[in-house]
């Protein structure tokens, strides 16, 4: 195949046109450090602030909420980490789920052994958290809940609406990782009472290396970066101001267009779903069937190695992964599959399809023939498909 066929925009997007030429003049022409006083830096003063603005509006909060970050990571480690330290006077007890990305798991890892004690919520088999048990997790001494918008792996949207509620009845501190929902779907932070959001700039087609922590104000959670004065003494650095101008346009893309977004994207997902599920046998769609994004589909395919198949299908032009990209190559299966209750040797047949508002119907159905016609001949060589057919 000639042409590449991009299915695993979860990992990252093409940054577009209008990104890029919205960031170039702030590299060599607009260079002005944003936090000099002269009148030259006035340029690289105002994308930085109308980048906060565009942000600030799409989640229906006030610019001095946002803070600019290096991406989701940071903003995760930031929320977590900062917050325990915060209000540990209050208590060190945190509960988040057993399919939360690295970064908020790494993170509370690491305050486990400096005696915060953390409570992992299970999911069901659809990766949906259990509320009843959020709800019994939470103790006298419970000062942060930090539940994902939406998993990156299985694409299933959480009920944030009613854990937002959950958190503000109880007091509790309500962080999400919305990096792979932003963008993607609307959030409202005054509508489901988030207190924190970490979002990304490389899953909106904007540049890599950007993102930011929203944070409400009143949550009095100290600076993670430190070094200087900069996003109102919270975030030491000096502003990467490209790329915030390249955030903030690929942000206003973004929610000027959802609506289109969504639907062409919704209708490309459905149909990869109802194709593989009606054309390969022995497959299941991991997610939610509809609470999902609608770039997001994630099968497992028994009798089948993923890394083979995602070898194969690359071999085809087509761009696919297993899971997170930042775990990609790990031996062990996805911690998101295990939690949703699948078992080792299925789970290792995975693969994860993520599709963008550039991606076509055509490309979708190339995908799906030649993902079938793979799928059949290595399942032709496997001796467990094989046996399995024979019993």
């Amino acid at each position: 195949m000639d042409k590449i066929i991009y299915m695993d925009n979860a990992a990252t997007t093409r940054t577009l046109p209008a990104v890029v030429d919205e960031m170039l003049p702030y590299f060599s022409e607009l260079y002005g450090n944003p936090s000099s006083v002269y009148g030259f830096a006035d340029k690289s003063r105002n994308a930085v602030k109308t980048a906060r603005e565009i942000i600030a509006k799409s989640l229906n909060t006030k610019p001095d909420t946002i803070y600019f970050t290096a991406g989701g990571s940071e903003s995760d480690n930031w929320a977590v980490i900062e917050t325990a330290h915060a209000y540990k006077k209050k208590g060190r007890h945190i509960i988040t789920s057993q399919i939360e990305h690295h970064a908020i798991l790494h993170s509370c890892e690491y305050l486990e052994t400096c005696g915060y004690d953390v409570t992992y919520v299970n999911v069901d088999e659809n990766g949906t958290i259990k509320l009843d048990e959020l709800v019994k997790a939470i103790r006298p001494d419970t000062i942060l809940i930090s539940i994902m918008f939406a998993n990156n792996e299985i694409g299933t949207i959480q009920p944030i609406y009613e854990i937002g509620q959950i958190a503000r009845k109880y007091g509790i501190i309500f962080h999400t990782d919305a990096v792979q929902a932003y963008g993607q779907i609307p959030i409202d932070v005054e509508k489901y009472n988030i207190d924190m959001l970490s979002a990304s700039g490389h899953k909106l087609n904007g540049p890599k290396g950007t993102g930011f922590l929203y944070i409400r104000d009143g949550i009095n959670i100290k600076s993670f970066i430190h070094g200087g004065a900069q996003e109102s003494g919270r975030r030491a650095g000096t502003e990467n101001v490209p790329g915030i101008a390249g955030l903030g346009k690929a942000v206003e893309i973004a929610f000027q267009s959802m609506d289109d977004k969504m639907k062409h994207e919704t209708n490309l997902r459905d149909y990869i779903i109802k194709y593989v599920t009606e054309h390969i046998p022995y497959c299941r769609l991991n997610g939610h069937l509809t609470n999902r994004l609608p770039n997001n589909t994630n099968f497992s395919f028994q009798f089948i190695d993923g890394e083979t198949l995602r070898v194969m299908l690359d071999m085809s032009g087509i761009c696919t992964s297993g899971g997170s990209a930042c775990t990609s190559g790990s031996a062990s299966p996805s911690h998101v599959l295990t939690a949703i209750g699948l078992p080792r040797d299925i789970a290792g047949g995975s693969i994860r399809l993520t599709i963008s508002h550039e991606t076509t119907m055509e490309e979708v159905q190339t995908v799906c023939a030649i993902l079938s016609d793979t799928i059949d001949k290595l399942r032709s060589t496997s001796p467990l498909y094989e046996d399995f057919l024979n019993r």
